[in-house]
């Protein structure tokens, strides 16, 4: 199937079918819904509630990918058209996936809903409001940082340190004048001046906490523990000494359900929560995944940016708190991509290159390498085709799978639909099914660390094991900051590290499979609520900014109000 129609332009053409047939696929029945119009609802918490605990589960298939150009490569694409799949040769399937966020919508994706004929629909209300979940998140978020700042303006009898708050304000926006702001100006009846900052919504705690949850209740004593700062003793303040909790989680009552939607086959999809895999921990929640689970027997989900971000971050966190252990990982791989990491520039990447692609074959066996060898898990790939690629690179991209010993597939979803991933969907059945030839599979699975290590010992080990680095160099700010989460106790948790999504090292720079680097950690945080610590890597941003020529450019709303431009 050759087409030039954009990606809005197929979505926009999908005659949609009702929600809920769409939901009573997987057995999930109209009384279960809140409807938000005729082709968006969420699940009702107590079908949720009472479902997600049952000891049957369906087999978890995690889609994740090589290290990607700017431009992405196609792993929510993968995602969907793989689970259009599963359903097309006679699978109850449905995906779990992530919310995509207004910054990169408008920034440098344009849309994050698939591509291609493997989408989610309707794509246009998907990439931007949806179901005012990050609203909601974000509003939860400020909540807080105006009681903290009410509390000292009226007396602070906690004795904050206003000099030592850490927690943020947030926007689902990039915007670099907001990274480090002053406040409180005015006169007194104004606030308590003081240097305070913001974090894109993706990126709060509020949002990991959301994802980590696994019911209201659980959320709200997650909100409670949230570390805000320090008292001028020394000593940590929390959200529950503000009694902010209740009333945050109040904000967070409806978006706390998951949403569903559908492919463009009319597969169900449920997308909830939305974490960026490069500062944060990257996964959907995990209701959403675990509501998939109990409700369908294939849930295919996703974890953002590359393997050694986004997969590690959820074998690695989500999977050791929500007790989850996949029985396959589709590795998503492009020749593009490869010559990219080969050393080509993004303007020349649909020419043929065989030296090139030879060059950056090394980034995906170190991701096959790091799948099957340190988590132990079967592993395929999947290679998503585009119309550039020739015979003679697809070959060699072939080639080199077969000599790391790992299955590889051809992708044609994104031209072709659910028809274009028929093997990928077979050969995942057979590796759910009967693990690899290896004598893989989920009862092989093992974490890359464990949680009796020191912090810095769980970030060596993701440095060395994942990112085949030398070690890792903690800067004077990270030390100081690492000897107070010992003083309060953080050992026990898992590290989440915040780097460039470009490399396995911590500088955009280093493409391919990088030897003979130290990883630089400039600071560490504790996310208490969440119960994961944050490492932050080389120059990473916890609020991106837009560039030159952002995708906001593009995207324009006609007089009968139907969006454009969005790709």
């Amino acid at each position: 199937m050759t087409n030039y129609k954009t990606d809005i332009e197929i979505a926009q053409e999908c005659e949609m079918k009702d929600i809920a047939s769409v939901a009573e696929k997987i057995g999930i029945g109209e009384e279960c819904l809140k409807r938000y119009g005729n082709y968006i609802a969420k699940i009702n918490l107590d079908y949720v509630n009472n479902k997600i605990d049952i000891s049957e589960q369906g087999k978890l298939v995690l889609v994740t990918a090589i290290n990607p150009t700017p431009a992405g490569e196609g792993k929510t694409t993968t995602t969907v058209g793989l689970t259009d799949a599963l359903s097309k040769i006679g699978k109850k399937a449905a995906c779990a996936l992530r919310e995509p966020s207004l910054g990169p919508v408008f920034g440098i994706k344009g849309g994050a809903a698939g591509g291609g004929y493997a989408q989610v629909v309707p794509m246009e209300d998907i990439n931007l409001h949806f179901t005012g979940d990050f609203h909601a998140i974000g509003a939860a978020n400020n909540l807080l940082a105006a009681m903290i700042d009410a509390h000292i303006q009226n007396g602070n009898e906690l004795d904050i340190d206003v000099k030592n708050i850490t927690w943020k304000r947030c926007v689902d926006m990039n915007d670099r004048q907001l990274r480090n702001i002053v406040c409180g100006l005015g006169g007194p009846v104004n606030g308590v001046p003081r240097e305070d900052g913001f974090d894109i919504t993706v990126a709060s705690e509020v949002m990991a906490v959301f994802c980590l949850a696994t019911s209201l209740a659980d959320l709200k004593e997650r909100l409670s523990n949230i570390i805000i700062g320090y008292s001028r003793a020394g000593k940590p303040i929390f959200a529950k000494d503000l009694q902010a909790q209740g009333a945050m989680a109040a904000l967070l009552k409806d978006a706390i359900a998951p949403n569903i939607v559908q492919t463009l086959e009319g597969t169900p999809a449920i997308i909830h929560g939305g974490p960026f895999a490069n500062i944060a921990h990257g996964c959907n929640s995990v209701i959403a995944t675990k509501t998939v689970l109990a409700s369908a027997d294939y849930c295919i989900t996703e974890a953002g940016f590359g393997a050694d971000l986004g997969a590690e971050k959820f074998l690695d966190i989500k999977c050791r708190y929500a007790g989850l252990k996949p029985d396959c990982v589709v590795l998503v791989a492009t020749v593009r991509a490869l010559k990219y990491h080969g050393g080509v520039g993004k303007a020349d990447l649909n020419t043929e290159n065989i030296e090139a692609l030879k060059a950056g074959l090394p980034n995906l066996t170190q991701h096959i390498s790091n799948i099957q060898d340190v988590y132990g898990l079967p592993c395929v790939v999947a290679i998503n085709a585009f119309p550039t690629d020739t015979k003679a690179e697809l070959e060699a991209v072939e080639a080199a799978c077969k000599e790391a010993g790992v299955n590889v597939v051809l992708s044609e979803v994104w031209a072709k639909g659910s028809e274009g991933g028929v093997a990928l969907a077979n050969k995942v059945v057979d590796l759910c099914e009967n693990g690899d030839a290896a004598g893989r599979s989920k009862d092989t699975f093992a974490f890359s660390y464990e949680n009796d290590l020191s912090i810095e010992e769980k970030i060596e080990a993701i440095a060395k094991k994942i990112y085949h680095a030398d070690g890792v160099i903690f800067e004077a700010k990270a030390k100081k900051s690492l000897k107070k989460l010992h003083e309060i106790g953080c050992d026990d948790m898992p590290v989440c590290i915040a780097k460039t999504q470009y490399s396995f090292s911590d500088d955009a720079a280093l493409l391919g499979a990088p030897r003979g680097f130290s990883v630089s950690v400039r600071d560490v945080k504790v996310s208490n609520g969440a119960g994961f610590v944050v490492a932050l890597a080389g120059n990473i941003m916890t609020m991106p900014g837009l560039g030159k020529n952002p995708a906001a450019k593009s995207i324009d709303v006609t007089d009968a109000g139907q969006i454009t431009g969005l790709f």
